[in-house]
């Protein structure tokens, strides 16, 4: 699935790390500021059920962590959670993903970073050197903290296999010395059993305490999600992805647990203070692992600093690789400027996508409130995890065993619903700590929005796009009324075209042709080309009888491996109010109403649409147009507009809307709402030569459609809206529509009107999931837009 640069080029990265490697990736990212810095402030906020906060964050984990391998393992390419994303979720989730995911890390790499200009600092101090008797406190500080995220810039920069050496060597050390610090905290709890007596009052600030401390160290579980994003440089990724999930969560939560547990147990409050355990550890804040270890450890305090040092860099390395990862793999994807999705002819790395990334960290390290921003990233990091749960669910419906996995979620798909709820209420909870962090959070998710639906959004639409391979009578106004005929037999087209134009006529706009040039779906797009000649001469044909019409007409000729997804490009690119569009008939296919393309065109394309079922021997003077509800008059009464006998005598003109209603008393309320919508229409269209012989019918009868079917033999046509409700029907052309048009004994047009563009997206995202349901439950690979 790697985007590829061009149709002969791919951008790939080169597959260097091994198992040991991207697990000690995921370790060094787990065990990280989490551990030194948040540690005393969980175990103030919990007291000794901070050993239960770890072991459920673990599990809270796990749900998630079971998705990332099984979709690390089947899809292994840099980008990871916004890959999937992009895969399993419509429209902008996939930017949202990445756009998160890319802040997230960054922001996590920047919390490392000033956390380790403080323990930096506080050694040099332990040594003798006071820095910031020269400068002030906050200025060192960070600026230690600049210097090292500069040095893991250039470690990333430098190529994955220097950056798993780097990171292998200073989680080693690091799990060491942590390891070390619980030995001795152990030993001393052997040496004075009564310390047991800390955990009488297992947790003493409840269980609001217990999620206090779930929230404040759930960014310490994180480094699963940085281990898959590094999935296109792992050597045989399908085997060992998975194994370095696992591997990594068996290593560290274990570790956590015991932690928490010396921690707890092997210090004493110093005398003068009447504080329990908890609360003094709590005020210590992100020196409490560290004082805790001047107790019990040999020289403890430099030990832990030195670990503290370690983990900081080791985590700051770890997120400088994911976050770059994710940028790269935006840029690929025309997300991003181009620029982030190019690598360094040397190095092989994306040397861009690093720097963007230093950028954030460096920005938000010197300017903003580290913690709080970092609250928000764990917002972001959850947001993220929640969606990717719901991708996998999608991805296996809509490609089933397509797929090569390495490894499948066990009871799926209750797993990963699992993983939905936790996450989302986490996320929720987070509100109560930390309400500035939701500001960032939603701040940065508006301005991804923003960038999404005024660049992104347009980029990625080039890269996806059927190509026009031949465009005359360019349009010279975005704003102009267009009405789009999909032209595919000039002969066939004239009907199409005859009514298009009374519409472009009444509106002074233009007719755009389209042809499409239908590749076979095992060709690359490029194969259409060889067809351009007679396509010319098709569309050449259509557009000389339309200017017959005396219309202004625009041809568009494009490639496509179906009809359907070059008609909605079209629709999207180019503002199109009215697509007609021909019929031959009622579809043999039971996965679809009315034809496949046309379904998909309907769902997806915001556009008024009229479709013909066939070719009409003589202008029709009598139309019958059945509505269910109001709100279907207006389109109707226009489209019936469009199709009566411009020559005939007024008089002779008959438009007759029929409700049939099993209840008197609902089918004369919807029968009155009915009549007010015409009221207005015909305020609003005085001139129309037909207004004043508008005609409303109640039919009261439980059998809707064979009263519908015995009217249509009075009349020679018959008008069918499809406009929709706001968070029903499964298709735009449902059953209903179907059998109304097998019953009748008139020709029929159907029409779909635009809708406003929120309830457009709603329905285009809701669909998104029908369509993938579909997919799955008949094993085809159905391709959304």
């Amino acid at each position: 699935m790697a985007a590829s640069a061009s149709s002969t080029e791919q951008i790939e990265l080169n597959r260097d790390l091994r198992l040991f490697d991207i697990t000690m990736i995921g370790v060094g990212a787990m065990i990280g500021a989490g551990i030194f810095v948040l540690t005393g402030l969980a175990a103030g906020a919990a007291g000794p059920a901070l050993i239960l906060a770890f072991g459920l964050n673990g599990i809270v984990t796990i749900f998630t962590a079971m998705v990332y391998a099984e979709l690390g393992s089947a899809i292994p390419e840099a980008g990871g959670g916004y890959l999937w994303v992009k895969e399993g979720l419509p429209g902008g989730n996939a930017f949202q993903a990445g756009w998160m995911s890319w802040f997230a890390h960054a922001v996590a790499g920047s919390l490392y970073a000033s956390g380790f200009g403080s323990f930096l600092n506080e050694a040099l101090k332990a040594l003798g050197y006071h820095l910031d008797t020269f400068l002030p406190q906050v200025v060192v500080t960070r600026g230690f903290g600049v210097g090292i995220v500069l040095v893991f810039l250039y470690i990333n920069y430098r190529g994955a296999s220097e950056t798993g050496k780097a990171g292998n060597i200073v989680t080693l050390l690091k799990l060491a010395i942590i390891l070390f610090f619980i030995g001795c905290g152990f030993y001393t709890i052997w040496k004075h059993p009564a310390f047991l007596n800390k955990f009488a009052d297992f947790s003493p600030e409840g269980l609001g305490g217990i999620a206090v401390a779930m929230g404040l160290t759930f960014i310490a579980f994180e480094g699963y999600e940085i281990i898959v994003q590094a999935g296109e440089e792992v050597q045989n990724p399908r085997e060992n992805i998975p194994k370095a999930v696992f591997l990594s969560l068996l290593i560290v939560v274990p570790i956590y647990m015991l932690v928490a547990f010396v921690l707890i147990g092997g210090v004493v409050v110093p005398d003068g203070s009447t504080l329990p355990i908890h609360q003094w550890l709590g005020q210590l804040g992100e020196l409490g692992l560290i004082e805790a270890a001047g107790q019990f450890v040999p020289f403890g305090k430099f030990i832990l600093l030195i670990g503290a040092l370690l983990s900081t860099m080791s985590a700051l390395n770890a997120t400088t690789y994911s976050s770059s990862r994710v940028s790269f793999a935006m840029g690929r994807d025309k997300n991003l400027p181009d620029l982030f999705g190019t690598i360094h002819k040397k190095r092989h790395t994306p040397a861009w996508a690093i720097v963007g990334s230093g950028v954030i960290m460096i920005g938000v390290l010197t300017s903003l409130p580290i913690h709080d921003v970092a609250a928000a990233a764990d917002i972001m990091f959850l947001l993220l995890f929640l969606q990717v749960n719901i991708a996998v669910i999608t991805i296996r419906k809509k490609y089933g065993n397509k797929l090569a996995y390495g490894y499948l979620t066990p009871f799926f798909p209750y797993v990963p619903i699992l993983g939905i709820i936790s996450k989302f209420l986490l996320a929720i909870y987070l509100f109560h700590y930390s309400p500035i962090a939701w500001y960032y959070a939603v701040g940065w998710i508006i301005a991804g929005l923003i960038i999404f639906q005024f660049y992104a959004s347009k980029r990625e639409r080039e890269k996806v796009a059927t190509p026009v391979i031949v465009e005359e009578r360019a349009m010279t106004t975005r704003d102009v009324f267009r009405v789009l005929v999909a032209v595919a037999n000039p002969q066939t087209a004239k009907d199409l075209i005859r009514q298009a134009a009374k519409l472009v006529r009444r509106e002074q706009g233009e007719l755009l042709l389209l042809h499409v040039v239908v590749v076979p779906p095992q060709l690359p797009l490029d194969a259409g080309r060889d067809l351009i000649k007679q396509s010319r001469q098709v569309i050449d044909e259509a557009a000389a009888f339309a200017e017959q019409q005396g219309i202004p007409v625009s041809t568009l000729v494009r490639l496509a491996h179906d009809p359907a997804s070059a008609i909605i490009h079209t629709v999207e690119e180019r503002t199109i109010n009215y697509v007609v569009l021909g019929w031959r008939g009622n579809t043999s296919n039971p996965y679809t109403q009315i034809g496949g393309n046309i379904d998909r065109i309907g769902n997806y394309a915001n556009a008024n649409v009229i479709i013909l079922q066939q070719a009409q021997d003589r202008e029709p003077q009598s139309i019958l147009i059945p509505v269910s509800r109001a709100r279907q008059a207006p389109l109707s009464a226009e489209v019936a507009g469009l199709f009566l006998n411009e020559s005939a005598p007024a008089d002779n003109c008959h438009v007759h809307f029929l409700h049939v209603n099993h209840d008197r008393d609902d089918g004369e309320r919807v029968l009155h709402r009915i009549k007010d919508f015409l009221e207005t229409y015909q305020q609003m269209h005085p001139h129309a030569r037909w207004v004043d012989h508008l005609e409303t019918e109640l039919i009261v009868s439980k059998e809707i459609l064979p009263s519908i079917a015995k009217m249509s033999a009075k009349y020679d046509l018959m008008v069918l809206d499809a406009t929709r409700g706001f968070w029903r029907r499964r298709h735009v052309f449902g059953q209903m529509h179907k059998a109304i048009v097998r019953l009748s004994e008139c020709p029929v047009v159907l029409a779909k009107g635009k809708e406003a563009p929120l309830q457009f997206g709603i329905q285009k995202f809701l669909q998104f999931f029908r369509d993938i349901n579909q997919n799955g439950n008949h094993q085809q690979k159905v391709r959304i837009p």
